[in-house]
Order: structure tokens, then sequence, then C-alpha cells
């Protein structure tokens, strides 16, 4: 008997140089595991997704290794250790994708393309439209968007007055995920919210039955006391 294998998970894509850790010097690249330094919140925010039920995932364009600044093994190694030290805190990191390719090399995979997302989806049986992508540059937000899912961008000094296509605009990465928890609080049935969400997101859960969007909207727009 064939089983229907409903399409039901969502995802949070997470970039890696400037969301999970301190990007290097401009021009430079972290080669090697004694170069990652965590950026604050990184591993509660994790959590706080697995514990919403988000799948999270990595995708991180990694042109040093074209550039022949590293390995893949090198980077491979990396991951390994960073999925560890998350392990460690209680948050689950479910894949990663890299794509090692210049910028000439015209791959599928290279963000602002969004193949490393549909490679993940198909692998993962996600739905890409409930899933989001954070990161700290308008190519992740292209990737995300061009892959059908809500985006958050993670803003820097240097780049707080440019403009952005995100959905929403942050400072750091719990800044953002409180603010995805919260969008989809009001998403939900008021019957299907745990009290670990409402923990998650710190707000006090009020009867807005009449101001909840409807499921079958495919993007309502975030409100703006999430947005900014």
């Amino acid at each position: 008997m064939l089983v229907d294998k409903t399409i039901s998970a969502k995802a949070a894509f997470l970039d890696r140089d400037g969301v999970i850790n301190h990007k290097a010097p401009d021009g430079e690249y972290v080669t090697r595991w004694g170069e990652i330094r965590f950026l604050k919140g990184v591993f509660a925010s994790v959590a706080a997704l697995n514990q919403a039920g988000f799948k999270v995932i990595i995708v991180t364009n990694q042109r040093g290794i074209a550039l022949g600044k590293m390995l893949a093994a090198d980077v491979e190694e990396i991951h390994l250790r960073m999925r560890e030290a998350f392990a460690l805190h209680g948050a689950v990191i479910t894949d990663i994708y890299v794509c090692p390719h210049g910028l000439g090399d015209q791959c599928a995979c290279r963000k602002p393309k969004p193949g490393m997302l549909v490679e993940a989806a198909k692998k993962h049986t996600l739905d890409l439209s409930s899933s989001w992508v954070i990161g700290d540059a308008e190519g992740d937000v292209e990737a995300g968007r061009g892959a059908g899912c809500r985006t958050a961008l993670i803003r820097s000094f240097q780049t707080a007055g440019e403009i952005s296509q995100a959905d929403i605009i942050s400072t750091s990465l719990a800044v953002a995920v409180r603010r995805i928890l919260q969008f989809h609080l009001l998403l939900k049935p008021s019957a299907h919210v745990s009290n670990a969400e409402i923990n998650i997101c710190s707000l006090q859960v009020n009867n807005r039955q009449n101001n909840v969007p409807s499921r079958a909207t495919k993007k309502p727009n975030l409100p703006e006391s999430i947005r900014s």
C-alpha cells in the first residue's frame, strides 16, 4: 500500500558567517575551527526554533574553497564541530549545505540562487512557503524569495540605512527568531498554541481570534511591530 508523504515540515535556513559566527575581516575567510567565534544568543535561538518545530539548516557560500584559501575537508571539520557545539547546548542543526564555487563558476547553488534551499527541501520534505531564510546580506534574502520562503535580514551598523526586500529586519539572530516565532503564533489557532511556544516568545497570548490571519493566505503581511 502506497503511503501519501505529505509535505509538512518547515525549516529555518541560516546563513553562517555573520549570523551564527563572527565574519572574517573583508577579503579573508574563516578557514579552521579555531577561528570560529559564535555570536551571542545563537545556541538558545536555534534551540527555540527546534522547540517550535523548525528544522534548522545552514546554507553557506564558501568561495574560499574555490580560491584555494581552505580545503573542503577543512570546512567539513568546522561544520562537524559546529554541530557538536550546538548539540551540547540542546540545539539541533539538521543539515548543512555548502556552495564551494567561485563567482564565475555558473553553479546553481551559490546564493543568491536558491539551489541549496531547493535541494534541502527535496531531501527533508520541506514546505518552503512555511520556511524562513535568515541571513546578513541581500543575497540571502534574494535566495529565500526565489525559493518561496519568508526572509529575515540581520543588519550590521554599516548596512543600517540600506533598502531591503526582507520580511523582517533585525539586529541579531536572537531578535529575528523572536519575531519569527511571534508571527507563527499569530497564524496558529489558539487551541494549538503550546505553553512552550508562548514562553519562547515571551508573549502574553490575548484572545485575538478575529485578528489571526487565515492559513489559506500564502504570505500574509507581517504586523509592523514584528517586521521592524
